[in-house]
């Protein structure tokens, strides 16, 4: 299990994940950008679906810093690169964005992480993880995670033509926001299961997305998972969490729209 021991210099630490940005929601992107130029982590874990969809790092711009309009990948890489010059920002693919490519990551100065990773901060572990691989009950999601997480497929994939992927992207959006409506019921993460990673990485809190449910999970004998939010700035009302991790212990920060002065 990969492992990550925080800077000494580190005295908070914040954790998002589930923000889906995508051209049709501009605000949510603008509280993305606010909440990065504004936020006193020393370091931000996006921990998974940061993007609606990803077809491919060559939907940005090799010029994405000339052209930050152009996209809202061109957008999204501009405000990393930028917040990157002040933050530690660290990346791990989710169930929309998992061919976010490590060199693409690093261009925007931010750190591609396995999942699931152990972070060593104020004396604690603790494990981090987008959620899916956890989710046992939805046999269906799991069976296609497996096979596009395959080098094989995603090798095969990545050589279509971008608009054929962007296509392709689209339908399955389209499709996965049918089944919503339609009131698909989702399997949560699997209790037993996480406790087992837990106790695997000699951590006692498991922070994950993934299951757009925050809560807090008591599993028995010390070990609790803690389950981000989404983001929906055009929510009524608006979701925007950060769950901030200080030597003191976690806080949940619900952000407003705009919540920083200017």
């Amino acid at each position: 299990m990969a492992e990550l021991l925080a800077r000494p210099a580190w005295r908070t630490v914040d954790f998002i994940s589930d923000l889906h940005l995508n051209a049709d929601e501009p605000a949510t992107f603008a509280v993305f950008q606010d909440y990065l130029q504004h936020t006193p982590a020393d370091a931000v874990f996006m921990l998974g679906d940061l993007f609606e969809v990803w077809v491919g790092d060559d939907a940005v711009s090799p010029d994405f810093l000339a052209r930050p309009d152009a996209s809202v990948e061109n957008a999204c890489a501009c405000v990393l690169h930028e917040a990157g010059k002040r933050l530690a920002l660290f990346f791990m693919h989710g169930n929309r964005d998992f061919l976010v490519g490590r060199d693409f990551m690093q261009r925007c100065g931010a750190t591609l992480l396995a999942d699931p990773t152990v972070l060593g901060f104020a004396g604690q572990r603790w494990l981090l993880s987008h959620g899916d691989a956890l989710c046992l009950g939805d046999t269906d999601y799991l069976q296609f995670r497996q096979r596009v997480r395959s080098p094989e497929w995603q090798r095969d994939f990545l050589a279509r033509p971008l608009a054929e992927r962007q296509a392709i992207a689209r339908e399955m959006r389209r499709q996965s926001e049918a089944r919503k409506r339609s009131g698909a019921d989702y399997a949560d993460v699997d209790a037993s299961a996480a406790r087992q990673w837990l106790q695997a990485a000699d951590a006692r809190t498991l922070i994950h997305g993934h299951t757009h449910k925050p809560a807090v999970h008591n599993l028995g004998d010390g070990l609790r998972r803690v389950v981000l939010s989404d983001w929906d700035a055009q929510a009524n009302p608006p979701r925007a969490d950060v769950l901030r991790l200080t030597p003191s212990g976690l806080q949940r920060i619900a952000l407003s729209p705009f919540p920083f002065p200017a």
